[in-house]
């Protein structure tokens, strides 16, 4: 979304817009009109892979804690942290994309993150790190982000 497409001239800044609007322009319940277009402005809207690849993420830390607490492994443990915490990351930062390829891009790392992970749990699996029934639980919610 381009300010020029849309008639926007101007700057914004902290105290809000300064410029002028060569369309006319409205809000209405939540929803942005400015010609043709209509953009909704309610942010309030439930992001599912946000919530769950955040809880992901949680599940992830507490596992590398189990592994260098527990099993006193500190390899794999690393690797499967790095890899699960940006995926998390990714998908937040994919929320401010800067553009529709931007988003598709970010969102194409995360899922290159996630393929990664799937890697690093399987090596913690068939390496006795843990055991069958972690692994399908942690990979199903991995396949769901």
């Amino acid at each position: 979304l381009s300010g020029a497409e849309f008639g926007i001239s101007g700057d914004f800044d902290d105290s809000g817009f300064t410029g002028t609007f060569e369309k006319q322009w409205t809000i209405d319940n939540g929803q942005l009109t400015m010609g043709e277009n209509s953009f909704e402005l309610n942010r309030t809207r439930k992001n599912v892979v946000k919530e769950k690849s955040f809880a992901f993420a949680v599940r992830i830390i507490r596992l590398s804690q189990y592994l260098t607490e527990q099993q006193k492994e500190f390899v794999l443990s690393k690797q499967v942290f790095r890899s699960r915490t940006a995926i998390g990351a990714l998908v937040r930062e994919a929320e401010q994309a800067e553009s529709k390829a931007d988003f598709i891009h970010k969102l194409a790392i995360a899922l290159k993150e996630a393929n990664q992970t799937e890697y690093w749990l399987e090596l913690l699996y068939r390496t006795d790190y843990i055991n069958l029934k972690s692994f399908q639980s942690i990979l199903a919610d991995l396949k769901e982000i």
